[in-house]
């Protein structure tokens, strides 16, 4: 059995980080309080190359979006941020949400200012591609509650007694004789932040093409990840390059979409053959 543990325990670039450390909120725009996390750290983990095996993009939402406009009057508005798989970082989340913190008593002459800001540090941090864009109240109700596509396989009755993360319950998980194209999902995606431990809560569609995977395996598998502590990108990972590994699929999409903190979610949409969707919130965000 594959035992949980920590990659990066002698990893000096999350030594730095604000995460899990008591920390001042500034009011004022401040750029510099955005920290990275370079993707290597847990691609090297995973025995990923620089040929990366899919592509996609991380969907970030920001609910709690607020400026001054040029007279002072308090704005608010949702941001919806797309940032690149192949962007050299990822974005450690509590550094993002002081950093929009920080737009609170700042003055922006326009939205497109705010637009504009945004796209500009935070591909500076990733050092990647970055889109942003920025909903205001007007147009709210355009925001629309979706489900996953897929068969939910939640419903199996099955027994846990192990909670440790062990990627070896896909092993012999496929039958050779059945290729199939389908799409299955799961509520029950649930892993522990990597420095503070604090619970990550996730739904998870897999759509794949290839020979069939035992549903009860694949559960099992995805359970596994419950007392696992890693970046939410990371787990996203983490599963396609399992999936690839043990069930041999010839086509793969993993997206998962993740409840939010601190006012923001985070969604990674790795796939190889598809691109990615509209961003839609699910109902426990």
């Amino acid at each position: 059995m594959t035992k949980n543990h920590d990659p990066y325990s002698d990893a000096s670039e999350l030594a730095g980080l604000t995460l899990g450390k008591t920390s001042e909120y500034k009011a004022e725009y401040d750029a510099a309080l955005l920290q990275g996390v370079p993707r290597k750290l847990n691609r090297d983990a995973i025995a990923l190359t620089a040929e990366l095996p899919f592509h996609g993009v991380d969907f970030w939402t920001g609910y709690e979006l607020s400026w001054l406009n040029a007279k002072g009057k308090p704005m608010v508005a949702i941001a919806e941020i797309q940032l690149s798989y192949a962007s050299q970082n990822l974005i450690e989340s509590k550094s993002f949400k002081l950093y929009l913190n920080s737009f609170n008593q700042t003055r922006f002459d326009s939205v497109e200012r705010v637009q504009q800001t945004l796209i500009r540090d935070l591909s500076q941090c990733a050092q990647g591609e970055v889109g942003v864009k920025i909903i205001e109240p007007r147009h709210f109700n355009n925001q629309r509650i979706a489900e996953l596509p897929g068969t939910c396989i939640d419903e199996l009755d099955i027994e846990i007694d192990d909670y440790s993360f062990n990627p070896d319950y896909l092993a012999d998980s496929t039958d050779e004789k059945q290729i199939v194209a389908e799409t299955l999902n799961s509520n029950l995606l649930k892993s522990n932040c990597l420095i503070t431990s604090q619970p990550d809560w996730g739904s998870v569609m897999i759509r794949y093409q290839g020979p069939k995977i035992d549903r009860e395996k694949l559960l099992r598998y995805l359970i596994s990840f419950r007392q696992h502590n890693e970046f939410h990108e990371q787990c996203v990972e983490r599963i396609f390059v399992d999936l690839k590994r043990y069930c041999h699929c010839s086509k793969l999409t993993v997206y998962a979409r993740y409840t939010r903190r601190g006012g923001l979610d985070i969604n990674p949409y790795r796939t190889d053959f598809e691109h990615p969707p509209e961003s839609h919130r699910l109902a426990r965000q």
